[in-house]
């Protein structure tokens, strides 16, 4: 039994609020270094003016980091659970701040940089399944989006804090930022204390009272209440048609048949990678250097502008809480991403005059690239595959989209500085054109999920092939199981006919 007494909307909200911590410094972490690189200040005569190259891996070794911590999961996290997870990540963080605030040669940092990214790998991969193991299915999505709302408040908070900080010539101009972090990893397990473990996880672990009381908990009634035990009874018998024999092996991830986990997973990688593509973390990674080398702007005008992009990037990821769970996820994918790809596409050829005045109306651009951004790029990606992965498998699907995530982050973060030197306002033309890409890509192989129980997710795969349930699964209004309802009633009727066979045997 856990320590808090918290019931209904409360404890929905004490998970919401462990898990945003958990992106908040997230958000911190991608943005604190962008402050301190690339300039003639302390942190640069400290670390012998580090070239381009080096600046590249000290940011992108994080990512490194990142995917340890996420690869980690992948073999343990089913067994501890979300919450051990979670204050595994936010006690690493701690010591890797330490780490990096004590830092005398490149060595140390670098090595602080990767601790710290194997914390929030960790962290990554968890606190999206666990809340959305905890959340109610009709404000699910607001929940977790709320998560790329807070992620850009921490990176608002580094922005500002490195401008700050950047006005002291003592190494306190970089080692407080850097150590600042270790407040929201604490924060983090201290919220972590007292919550109670995913009723999902509980029963896959056999412990079928304790998922019983958590989901009396969470619905803020009694334990036999009907919602109680139906969602119950719906968790397990999903869990019973997950498992097909002891534990998981790599050949689930390939399955097909009703599960479809391999077209599911293929979903799940895909766009990871296509949203670090859309070219974000160029911004959020480099924007004083950004501005700097290829807008020309003077360096405390390019950290003024880095601060207000990233206040316009906050904006931007406030919108969606008041639309996700209304519109979904696959609408804001494709306006989010029609807008990213006539930014890049504006910002391309407003530089290429290169003229001063032409450079201040790309920066307007990449103000509203920001703001299309947190529109549907920034959150929907980090929760979708918790979303779409069968209980068995959420875990374990989560921690290989986290890995893929950073994996591209890395790509991202140590080709940026290179690219920004040798081809400059070009680079926006590359991601101006896969931006575009990725709008017909999300139409045609991506479902909807909103309003939905994660058990009744499964309907939609049911259906096979490549883009099965991905039409029907749009367009409806969101009435508890009602959606679910059709598509079940719909693939009764195909089984009949026998034109869908069931190949997995339970």
């Amino acid at each position: 039994m856990w320590k808090h007494n918290f019931r209904g909307r409360t404890l929905v909200f004490a998970v919401t609020a462990c898990s945003c911590q958990a992106f908040l410094l997230l958000g911190y972490d991608q943005g604190v270094m962008s402050g301190l690189v690339g300039a003639d200040n302390r942190f640069g005569r400290d670390f012998n003016n580090p070239n381009a190259d080096m600046q590249g891996n000290i940011v992108a070794l994080y990512d490194i980091g990142c995917i340890l911590g996420s690869i980690l999961v992948f073999f343990v996290g089913e067994r501890f659970g979300r919450r051990w997870m979670l204050m595994s990540g936010g006690s690493i963080m701690v010591i890797g701040s330490i780490i990096l605030a004590t830092s005398t040669t490149i060595a140390q940092l670098i090595v602080g940089r990767i601790v710290t990214g194997i914390g929030n790998g960790i962290n990554s991969s968890t606190a999206p399944v666990y809340q959305a193991e905890c959340a109610p299915a009709d404000i699910r999505g607001t929940l977790l989006t709320l998560q790329g709302t807070v992620t850009i408040l921490g990176l608002c908070i580094a922005y500002w804090l490195d401008y700050g900080t950047s006005f002291t010539d003592s190494s306190l101009q970089w080692r407080f930022p850097l150590a600042f972090q270790a407040v929201f990893a604490i924060l983090l397990v201290l919220q972590v204390i007292g919550l109670p473990e995913t009723p999902r996880w509980l029963t896959k672990n056999d412990r079928h009272e304790e998922a019983r009381e958590v989901i009396a908990a969470i619905n803020g009634c009694g334990l036999d209440d009907e919602l109680v035990l139906s969602s119950l009874i719906d968790i397990e018998n999903s869990v019973q048609e997950d498992i097909q024999g002891e534990g998981v092996t790599w050949h689930d991830f390939f399955a097909h048949g009703k599960l479809q986990n391999w077209r599911r997973m293929l979903l799940i990688v895909m766009i990871e990678i296509m949203q670090q593509f859309t070219g974000s973390n160029m911004i959020n990674y480099y924007a004083p250097t950004v501005y700097e080398s290829a807008l020309k702007m003077s360096r405390n005008m390019s950290m003024i502008l880095s601060g207000c992009t990233s206040l316009a990037y906050l904006v931007g990821a406030a919108l969606p809480l008041l639309v996700i769970d209304r519109y979904g996820r696959h609408p804001l994918l494709m306006v989010s991403g029609a807008g990213l790809a006539l930014c890049f596409a504006m910002v391309a050829i407003l530089l290429s005059f290169n003229q001063i005045e032409k450079a201040y109306g790309a920066t307007a651009f990449i103000f509203l690239f920001q703001i299309f951004y947190g529109l549907g790029w920034l959150p929907v990606p980090w929760f979708y595959p918790s979303e779409i992965s069968t209980t068995h498998l959420r875990s374990k699907s989560a921690a290989i989209s986290s890995a893929v995530n950073w994996a591209s982050v890395f790509v991202i973060v140590k080709i940026t500085p290179i690219a920004i030197d040798n081809i400059n306002w070009r680079v926006f033309i590359i991601f101006a054109v896969l931006n575009f890409l990725w709008v017909p890509i999300i139409y045609f192989f991506y479902p909807e999920t909103k309003g939905l129980e994660l058990e009744d997710i499964n309907l939609i795969f049911a259906k096979g092939g490549f883009t099965g349930g991905v039409f029907s699964s749009r367009g409806r209004p969101v009435v508890p199981h009602q959606h679910a309802q059709e598509l079940e009633a719909e693939l009764e009727g195909k089984q009949q006919t026998g034109m869908i066979e069931n190949v997995q045997e339970k």
